[in-house]
């Protein structure tokens, strides 16, 4: 069971990574520093956003508008760190 606790918190790792990235990228193609005529950079920011959006959309939804900056990266943050937080303090200890 430690194994698939393991596993949940290398994939939430990974998770974060793939949200800096995107983070990242947005900035740079909104500062027009990297092009999305690049077809590297774009296939990249697809992939990007394909792993990112079906969980900041939901979370965008319930945030509000603040003009333009996007708020939903941080609230998944927390929520990264508050899953890991339980396995680690809680469920994980209790695991045999």
């Amino acid at each position: 069971m430690r194994a698939v606790l393991d596993i949940v918190l290398i994939l939430l790792d990974l998770y974060w990574w793939v949200a800096i990235i995107m983070i990242v990228m947005s900035w740079l193609i909104s500062f027009n520093i990297i092009n999305t005529g690049n077809q590297v950079v774009a296939a990249i920011w697809r992939i990007v956003n394909a792993l990112t959006e079906p969980v900041l959309k939901p979370i965008r939804r319930f945030l509000p508008n603040m003009g333009g900056i996007d708020l939903s990266p941080i609230a998944l943050f927390l929520g990264i760190i508050f899953i890991r937080s339980i396995i680690i303090y809680y469920i994980y200890p209790n695991v045999f």
